[in-house]
């Protein structure tokens, strides 16, 4: 990795020279010297336009900087040497007035790459592939073809991509309309539409896929763009070399496997809609975990663990139900063994309180076993999969992936890896056997999404008792 990092930063920094001493016969420097690669360099500062969602940039649980674009924006800025510096507007449309506007240097904000804005802008390398969705009511019109899309009341956000995707049906569906709104974000429309004060919005595939698990009653009506390209925008004038710097570190991004963590990070734990399971648990947050959320503040503090990924985890394994049984003989809240239990003083694993703390102290205990030096999210991911199918097993599947030349302690490897458990030409050959190896895949991501919903749910003071 230092090696990669040194080699992009070494040829930003040729570019750059050769772009400031290269005159032209009357000795002034050529053309070049204004490109906008040359005054990232020399003002030490990258400015990026972006806008304030979970697909962009955002503040986390920790009110530290998160987001795929700010991770984006941040590793190219180091690969050339820079600091960066984000301006966050509050529609896309802002962003590209600002751009215009040299108020920044590129637009990081989700942006798909068009003709109408390749006849104004320039683009980097093409990051994310994504359909534009439209989002209706799920107790709304049936959508069954394109002609049906003329019955509706659709309105999306100004200078989107959208307005390009539906203006290509009205050839074919005259009759087709829709209403521009100057001032939200998709994800702000699709609210709308749950709330009933709009019918149909259009959003990426992303936006809708992290959103549609806060407002279930959404519902995908129809794809109207397959494979539509994201990609970073910027002024046209004088920006070879930042295109080309761009595409460079894009490369060596994605080679380093930086592109794949990231990707698990922000969507690897989102499965397939499942309408049912949402508005279950939706339900069950008020209808049981309030009684016990003391309980789980209690041993979460104790144990050091963010009291979201506890409840999460006791959900995932018992529904908060402290009276839980599997067909394997474990119990309660945090469905225990006996051996586990008993070793944490257990008496009854149906007292929720006792289940709990000894739940809490177990993946506590799995955490350090993973290791200090493994980096969080990846080790919390990491004790999550152990705590499921158990350290040996987990134990076993490092070694699996050390055989195959892969890093034992990164999650997107072991993702890959532990359904190898499940098959005979490699169990056989590992000291604890078979195990399902596919189920604590499932249960990470399972429990990965519990835990954003739960978050979400207390940021809209959903705990409060009604």
């Amino acid at each position: 990795m230092p090696d990669l990092i040194f080699m992009r930063n070494l040829t930003c920094v040729l570019i750059f020279v050769a772009a400031f001493f290269l005159c032209s016969c009357e000795g002034k420097l050529i053309a070049e010297k204004k490109d906008l690669l040359t005054q990232i360099l020399a003002k030490g500062e990258l400015i990026v336009l972006t806008t304030n969602e979970p697909t962009t940039y955002y503040f986390d649980r920790d009110n530290n900087p998160a987001g795929p674009e700010y991770e984006m924006t941040r590793s190219f800025a180091e690969s050339i040497g820079v600091v960066v510096r984000f301006r966050v507007y509050s529609s896309v449309q802002e962003i590209f007035q600002a751009l215009r506007e040299g108020e920044g240097h590129i637009a990081a904000a989700g942006i798909t790459v068009t003709e109408d804005r390749l006849a104004e802008f320039d683009f980097g390398a093409v990051y994310q592939t994504v359909s534009e969705q439209l989002v209706c009511h799920r107790n709304g019109k049936y959508i069954i073809r394109p002609e049906d899309l003329q019955k509706l009341e659709i309105v999306v956000p100004a200078s989107s991509s959208y307005i390009d995707t539906l203006t290509g049906y009205l050839e074919a569906y005259p009759d087709l309309t829709w209403q521009v709104d100057e001032h939200l974000l998709p994800a702000q429309l699709m609210e709308k539409v749950w709330n009933g004060e709009i019918e149909c919005t259009v959003c990426d595939s992303t936006i809708v896929d992290i959103n549609r698990r806060y407002f279930p009653e959404l519902a995908v009506k129809y794809n109207l763009a397959e494979e539509s390209q994201l990609a970073w925008m910027f002024q046209k004038k004088n920006a070879s070399l930042l295109q080309a710097a761009i595409e460079q570190w894009f490369v060596g991004f994605k080679e380093s496997g930086e592109f794949a963590l990231m990707q698990e990070k922000y969507y690897g734990y989102i499965e397939v809609f499942d309408y049912v399971d949402v508005r279950a648990f939706r339900r069950r947050i008020k209808q049981r975990y309030l009684k016990y959320n003391d309980m789980f503040m209690a041993a979460a503090e104790a144990n050091d663990l963010p009291v979201s990924l506890l409840a999460a985890l006791s959900y995932q394994e018992s529904h908060w139900n402290p009276r839980a049984k599997s067909p394997t003989g474990v119990r309660g809240m945090m469905m225990l063994t006996q051996p586990v239990a008993k070793s944490y003083g257990v008496t009854s694993r149906l007292d929720p309180e006792s289940n709990i703390h000894a739940g809490a102290k177990h993946f506590s205990r799995m955490k350090k076993r993973i290791g200090l030096d493994v980096p969080e999210p990846i080790r919390t991911w990491l004790a999550l999969a152990a705590y499921n199918v158990g350290f040996g097993h987990f134990r076993d599947a490092q070694k699996l992936a050390v055989r195959h030349g892969r890093n034992p302690n990164c999650w997107v490897t072991l993702k890959e890896i532990l359904p190898q458990l499940s098959q005979k030409e490699y169990y056989s050959t590992l000291l604890y056997g078979y195990a399902r190896g596919n189920e604590p895949v499932r249960y990470v991501t399972r429990v990965r999404d519990y835990r954003d919903m739960f978050e979400q749910f207390i940021v809209n003071d959903e705990l409060e008792e009604e």
